[in-house]
């Protein structure tokens, strides 16, 4: 990210087909494209975004990590140092929420002082037919208790609490005291010029300047 700072890493995990990307996109960009198939991530994207928070800049580094099990060893790479994990599971796939305490437990063994957020996607499926829900929301709760996370569940199709998740994230670095000397006062936040999201081996770009080109938390 030329002539720019990450502030804080966040890197978003979990099954392949869980909703990762599609979060990503519409939080950077605000969209969502239904009719575009599925594109395995390979390897990792990466994009950036700057959040206010109590009169102070965070610039949140947002990794979005391949779902796919082949893909495993990669994604470990790219949570090092991860100060924050948006852990993703579809809430019409019981698996995938098994898979996300794989990757919790992964953390907890590998990055003790990471954050951790519970990401529930695609509840506009379950709002259009609750017979869908497969994950629940109360066994989510108790989970999160023991982990002493957060739970927060989406739609990346209607932008439901996506951006209500991010900003968790960029409150919950701001507000450690240990992070403290990390952010920075609005007034002296440069002006460097957007960047763009790159996915290995694919052609897949998200600007870092959501805000101002129209993104949902503008």
């Amino acid at each position: 990210m030329a002539g720019s700072r990450v502030d804080c890493k966040v890197v978003l995990l979990g099954k392949a087909y869980g909703g990762k990307t599609s979060l990503v996109e519409r939080y950077l960009h605000d969209r969502f494209n239904a009719e575009m198939p599925y594109q395995n991530t390979i390897g990792a994207a990466f994009g950036a975004k700057r959040v206010e928070v109590d009169g102070k800049i965070v610039t949140l580094g947002i990794w979005d990590t391949a779902g796919s099990e082949r893909y495993e060893a990669m994604s470990k790479i790219y949570y090092r140092g991860a100060k924050a994990a948006v852990v993703c599971y579809d809430l019409t796939d019981d698996g995938s929420f098994e898979r996300a305490k794989f990757w919790v437990k992964e953390l907890n063994d590998n990055e003790e002082a990471c954050r951790v957020y519970l990401c529930g996607t695609k509840l506009d499926l379950v709002q259009e037919n609750r017979k869908a829900r497969r994950v629940d929301y109360h066994m989510t709760t108790d989970y999160a208790d023991e982990i002493h996370a957060e739970v927060i569940e989406t739609s990346s199709k209607t932008g439901f609490n996506v951006c209500e998740l991010f900003e968790k994230v960029a409150e919950g670095f701001a507000r450690d005291p240990a992070n403290k000397q990390t952010v920075q006062i609005c007034s002296s936040v440069p002006q460097y010029p957007s960047t763009s999201l790159s996915k290995d081996a694919e052609n897949f770009q998200v600007t870092e300047q959501g805000r101002s080109r129209g993104g949902c938390c503008s």
